[in-house]
């Protein structure tokens, strides 16, 4: 019996056939799936690894720096402040109280020049009592922050003086009626005697022979703070100008009588 060979393409062979792993296969078709798991399987994920910030060696996050230093300039003025305290200097260290927070908002804005007020209102609460630490941030905690805020809108002398001292004058009336409350008199009276005597010898050596009515006593007295302050602001420009164009961060510049004065300096 002859055996011939089977001509039917449709037969299976055990003989690999060599045109069948020759064409080039296509994209697989995902048209049967849903959306999303469409676009994961065309384009397989790769595994992500956080990434660190970016912090060059030996300096810290910007966040820890502002912390940082808020607290340090926070810690300085409640320094200052407790210094001047036990070891009164007069007028020298009087000049520094709102400097640090006004810095801390050259350098930091809003937010840490508030943060740096209460944490030294804070800190002062901890190690002189509640009482004396409100006395600090109110005027100087408050002024410091509004000073900051004039001299980062670079505001003029003039104008950051004049809103200065109202704000240094409320700061006094404050203090004046907290005082009280807590002596349990009323200081206001005790300075309109006081500013009574004081008019009464002024008119003496005038030759005036009139007796000042209680409402002309007391706007003299109001008077007299708000000048008070406005010779304490302006000593506090002058001293910020100085230090604080030291250390990079210049406030406005002064007048131009003030500048001649400082350069002749």
């Amino acid at each position: 019996m002859v055996d011939f060979p089977d001509n039917n393409p449709n037969s299976s062979s055990d003989s690999p056939n060599p045109n069948r792993n020759s064409e080039p296969l296509g994209p697989p078709d995902f048209s049967g799936f849903p959306d999303s798991l469409r676009a994961d399987l065309r384009e397989p994920s790769t595994p992500r690894t956080p990434s660190a910030p970016s912090v060059a060696p030996g300096r810290l996050p910007n966040n820890a720096l502002i912390l940082v230093e808020t607290a340090f300039f926070a810690s300085t003025a409640s320094l200052i402040w407790l210094i001047n305290y036990y070891f009164p200097l007069g007028p020298v260290l009087r000049i520094f109280f709102p400097v640090p927070i006004a810095l801390v908002y050259l350098r930091w804005g809003n937010r840490a020049a508030w943060m740096g007020a209460v944490v030294s209102g804070l800190l002062l609460s901890v190690l002189m009592g509640p009482t004396r630490s409100i006395l600090f941030v109110v005027p100087f905690g408050l002024l410091g922050v509004l000073l900051g805020c004039l001299w980062k809108r670079r505001a003029s002398w003039e104008v950051a003086i004049f809103l200065g001292s109202l704000l240094g004058a409320f700061g006094f009336f404050f203090r004046l009626w907290l005082l009280g409350i807590l002596v349990g008199e009323d200081l206001w009276v005790y300075l309109t005697i006081q500013i009574t005597e004081i008019a009464d010898w002024l008119f003496l050596r005038l030759g005036l022979l009139v007796q000042p009515s209680l409402y002309v006593i007391q706007a003299l007295a109001a008077i007299l703070v708000w000048v008070q302050n406005l010779i304490y602001l302006f000593a506090v420009h002058l001293a910020a100008s100085l230090l604080l164009e030291k250390i990079g961060n210049p406030i406005p510049p002064p007048p131009p009588w003030v500048q001649v004065l400082l350069d002749e300096e």
